[in-house]
């Protein structure tokens, strides 16, 4: 009702600015008349007793007297008539004056309604909300986010018809992916993963991603799954981009830093290509912030990591006579020194990778190649060494491997330890 009420008010204004123009000179003219007659009437008093004053002094005689006030009875009597016609004079006037304002009122109040008729009933005016600008901004942010998941789901149907015809595509399944894996879809990332190994073998980085994906499945916890994932990767690569860029954002997330930091900066000196090392190191530069570590001080002196401090276990890493003759007509192989803790368990606490051509070699294992910040060489006392020379690429001992092994070793042994691969494993 407000609404009706506030148009109702405006052109009852609106009226009353065209109507009182012509009110106010009609109010004039009838003031005018009345002023008229009264000075006619006080004309003919001031006449006539000037008439009988003279006829009393016998400055005129009777003859005059009586024809001058019949003169003035003729004079005032024409002006009283001359005044009763001109109001027919000014309502002929009034007639054609009062057009105007009749005019616009017409117009006024037929536009309102049309208007009104326009734009619809007062009840869809009422129930029909404006919209402001932010819910124009969250209107169009909404149909961008449209138009990017159709996006998606077209990139997704186009991997999948390609792959129909061309199952084999490794370079295509590992699209399909990563794409799956942005839109969510993890258990089909995981699947188009295995394809990716399936045809090309198992690598640290497809682990990595699979291990990423089944993070973000279980929603963002490390499992048992994802555990074994993260440890066959990182036997694989130690730097692993995508098992150690999952690791710093987890320990981030935790609120570990300095674990997160490991990670990231193993990807940085990686500095692998189709990384993007500069938001890894940004992710660093806010790690190092959340521990109060000044990263803008130009004479801030870059402190030994933690991960380098600790034990520092040499080794000198080579093959048998037998062994090299055996592998010398083979395709070049990959070799694994690893240490595990001596209480049974299997996980390694530092671990390298190799090839069977770079030996012999000496390598230190250290904190600094741990495959987690809370399994390294400094968390136990002794360690189990190994050297394995793969047959098939893949971490862990199989059959028709070779190996060799160094048992109870001191994490704080400062002397070389020697490596001689001469064992086949069967």
């Amino acid at each position: 009702m407000e609404i009706v009420l506030i148009i109702i008010a405006f052109i009852g204004l609106l009226l009353f600015v065209v109507w009182l123009p012509f009110f106010k000179s009609a109010t004039n003219n009838n003031v005018e008349q009345n002023l008229r007659n009264e000075t006619n009437v006080e004309l003919y008093k001031e006449h006539k007793i000037e008439i009988e004053k003279d006829f009393n002094d016998g400055a005129i005689d009777e003859e005059n007297y009586q024809y001058l006030l019949a003169e003035l009875d003729n004079s005032l009597l024409q002006d009283i008539s001359e005044a009763e016609k001109e109001p027919d004079i000014i309502l002929s006037n009034k007639q054609f004056s009062v057009l105007w304002p009749i005019s616009l009122s017409v117009f006024i109040v037929a536009f309102s309604v049309v208007l009104y008729l326009k734009q619809g009933m007062l009840e869809t005016l009422m129930a029909t909300p404006v919209p402001n600008q932010e819910s124009q901004q969250e209107q169009m942010l909404a149909a961008e986010g449209k138009t990017a998941q159709e996006q998606i789901l077209a990139h997704i149907k186009k991997l999948q018809q390609h792959l129909q015809e061309n199952p084999e595509d490794a370079e295509a399944w590992y699209n399909l992916g990563q794409t799956l894996v942005g839109s969510g879809e993890f258990d089909l990332a995981i699947t188009a993963f295995e394809q990716v190994i399936r045809i090309e073998g198992e690598h640290a980085d497809l682990l990595g991603v699979i291990a990423q994906a089944s993070y973000y499945r279980n929603n963002q916890q490390i499992d048992e799954q994802v555990q074994s994932l993260i440890d066959r990767a990182l036997a694989l690569d130690i730097n692993d981009p995508s098992t150690n860029i999952l690791l710093g954002m987890h320990n981030f997330i935790g609120q570990e830093y300095e674990q997160a930091i490991e990670h990231w900066q193993r990807v940085i000196d990686a500095n692998k290509p189709n990384v993007n090392i500069i938001a890894i190191q940004e992710a660093v530069v806010e790690a190092k912030s959340r521990l109060g570590i000044n990263t803008n001080s130009a004479t801030n002196e870059q402190a030994p990591s933690k991960a380098t401090l600790g034990p520092q276990l040499k080794v000198n890493v080579s093959l048998s006579a037998e062994i090299t003759e055996q592998l010398a007509n083979e395709e070049d192989k990959v070799v694994f020194v690893y240490a595990i803790p001596t209480d049974g368990k299997r996980i390694p606490l530092a671990a390298l990778k190799l090839m069977a051509s770079d030996l012999p070699k000496i390598v230190t294992l250290s904190n600094s190649n741990a495959m987690s910040a809370q399994s390294n060489l400094s968390s136990v006392g002794s360690v189990h060494i190994y050297a394995i020379v793969s047959k098939q690429g893949g971490a862990g001992i199989k059959p028709g491997d070779f190996k060799a092994e160094v048992n109870d070793i001191s994490v704080d042994n400062t002397e070389t330890i020697n490596l001689i691969v001469n064992e086949l494993v069967e």
